[in-house]
């Protein structure tokens, strides 16, 4: 079983490094690491033949989504997942989020849970300021350093 001081500081070496991917077993546990940069080029060649049908449709969405965020979300602070794992809102599935769109955080609250190896990892706001979006769902499966929200700073 990997601890999590473990973990993060392999994460930290593999960002820093020119590594791509890196996987470890240890006593029957397993940790995969890779940087988003190069899949991401790697699923987007392996998507593109597909889009025969309708070539001019996907990159004039592509292009119209891009500019807007640039635009308005450049005096914002971005929460970054810390680790790949599943993001959770709330502690348990009977609970409330831990935060919304409107509420205020400070350095010390807890925005989130991130699920890494069976491990509930919660994730505290690193700012003072105002959520203003939620950028992930639910239960849903989050890279190393994906945005996951979008705070307005005090």
């Amino acid at each position: 079983m990997f601890k999590l001081s473990e973990i993060k500081e392999l994460i930290k070496l593999v960002d820093e490094s020119s590594v791509q991917e890196l996987e470890i077993e240890n006593e029957g546990s397993r940790l995969s690491i890779r940087k988003p940069g190069k899949t991401e080029f790697v699923q987007a060649a392996a998507v593109q033949p597909q889009m025969i049908a309708a070539p001019q449709v996907q990159p004039a969405a592509v292009v119209s989504e891009a500019a807007p965020q640039a635009d308005t979300t450049s005096h914002l602070h971005k929460i970054v997942s810390p680790m790949v794992g599943t993001f959770y809102r709330a502690s348990s599935p009977e609970a409330g989020p831990f935060v919304s769109v409107g509420d205020k955080v400070v350095e010390k609250t807890t925005v989130c849970i991130i699920e890494a190896m069976k491990l509930m990892n919660e994730l505290d706001a690193d700012i003072k300021g105002e959520i203003v979006e939620v950028l992930v769902e639910n239960g849903q499966l989050v890279e190393y350093g994906q945005p996951l929200f979008l705070v307005k700073p005090e």
